[in-house]
């Protein structure tokens, strides 16, 4: 398998369980008290890059299909999924704990600044109850499962590095 068809596998899979668990769980992943489980997957550009930031961009952007706010969760919803993977890619600095700030953060202002209108909450208290429940998704189950993805997959696919993949057994020692 090539490459190019490793990345477009792994960005594939993470956008068919980010949206299909979206789905999966209802009016659970829409409201100003939601709880996204598929947000679990966020800190993923920590670990595979940029096919883990366009696999979230896509499943978010499925997902929110689904919505009943709308164009507003159809747009701006998948732009936000979209920021918080780059900052997690690229602006994380080698922390764990700072991949998986950023979708918190990022959920939890940016979601409230339109999911408070439709809904008819305060904006603070949207904050909270998205905040609460990115932390729940992100933050509690997020990081251990990339805890554990880091220590299961041994290639680095962000970029390209294959001489961390455990040796095949058909192949010859040295």
């Amino acid at each position: 398998m090539n490459d190019l068809s490793s990345k477009v596998s792994v960005a594939s899979l993470i956008a068919a369980i980010y949206s299909i668990t979206t789905v999966m769980f209802g009016s659970l992943g829409y409201s100003w008290i939601q709880l996204r489980i598929s947000e679990a997957l966020t800190p993923l550009p920590f670990l595979m890059g940029l096919p883990a930031v366009i696999g979230l961009t896509l499943g978010c952007f499925v997902a929110n299909w689904f919505s009943p706010v709308g164009l507003p969760d159809l747009v701006f919803g998948p732009l936000l999924t979209l920021c918080a993977a780059i900052l997690s890619w690229r602006i994380s600095f080698g922390k764990k704990t700072l991949a998986c700030i950023y979708p918190v953060l990022v959920n939890a202002f940016g979601v409230s600044a339109y999911i408070y209108s439709f809904y008819g909450v305060p904006y603070m208290i949207s904050v909270l109850t998205i905040g609460a429940s990115e932390f729940v998704s992100v933050i509690l189950i997020g990081y251990p499962l990339l805890i554990a993805i880091q220590k299961t997959v041994k290639i680095d696919i962000r970029h390209g590095d294959r001489s961390k993949r455990p040796k095949d057994c058909t192949e010859p020692l040295a």
